[in-house]
Order: structure tokens, then C-alpha cells, then sequence
């Protein structure tokens, strides 16, 4: 479990980086839009696993845009370490969030079994008055 000095600096670190992504990166390879999901912090404060999702874009647009801001990562880091006030900036470590995809994807087979059942449904009923 997070300590509270963990998720204060996981807080400022997700709104820095979610800032320079929106603000300061002008690469065209970012096409959508890109959400910090989540930052998790080591306990020595040194190392963010920063977590993101790319939405509006396909695939091979998503790949790109990640590709883009992982090789921003220094200017990413060096935007972070004006709004850090501390010893140390966090490494910044970019990791694709796949959690939201894998939700949508179950939203949709919940969705395409409900569909089915209810399809089902309607058939036994419809077999059930012609009888």
C-alpha cells in the first residue's frame, strides 16, 4: 500500500506529465487523446511507473503517439523536475494502460451475451404462442 508522501508526489507527477503531453509536445505523431490513467511510485520516491491510454486513434496510432512520448521523455522529465520540489526527480517509466481496453472489451461481450440471451428469449416466446 501507498504511503501518503507516495500519492502526494504520484498526484503531482501525473498532473506534470499529463501537462506536457496536452501543452508542451508539438509531435504529430500524437494524434487523439492522451490520458495519464495512473502513476504509481516507488518507495524511495526516486522511480514513476507512469501509466497511459491513447484514445482516438487506431492501433498503429496509438503505438505511434506512445512512441512519441517515450521519446519525449526527457523533455517530459525536465518540465516534471521544475514542479518537483524535492531531493530528487522521479526516472519517469512509461508503460501502456491496458486496463481500460481489456474493460471495454468485457463491456462488450457482457453486451453481446445479454443480446444473444435476450435474442433467445424471444424465440422460445415466439415458438411458446405458436403452439
Amino acid at each position: 500500500m501507498a504511503t501518503r508522501r507516495q500519492e502526494k508526489v504520484a498526484r503531482i507527477v501525473k498532473e506534470a506529465v499529463s501537462n506536457a503531453i496536452a501543452h508542451h509536445l508539438n509531435d504529430p505523431r500524437i494524434s487523439g487523446f492522451v490520458s495519464v490513467t495512473r502513476v504509481e511510485m516507488t518507495a524511495d520516491l526516486r522511480n514513476a511507473n507512469v501509466y497511459l491510454s491513447v484514445f482516438g486513434s487506431d492501433e498503429a496510432g496509438q503505438n505511434k503517439a506512445f512512441t512519441a512520448i517515450t521519446h519525449a521523455k526527457s523533455r517530459i522529465q525536465s518540465l516534471l523536475a521544475s514542479q518537483v520540489q524535492s531531493k530528487f526527480c522521479p526516472v519517469l517509466h512509461f508503460y501502456k494502460d491496458e486496463k481500460f481496453k481489456k474493460t471495454l472489451e468485457i463491456l462488450n461481450l457482457i453486451d453481446q451475451a445479454a443480446k444473444e440471451y435476450k435474442d433467445k428469449d424471444l424465440d422460445e416466446e415466439d415458438e411458446l404462442m405458436h403452439e
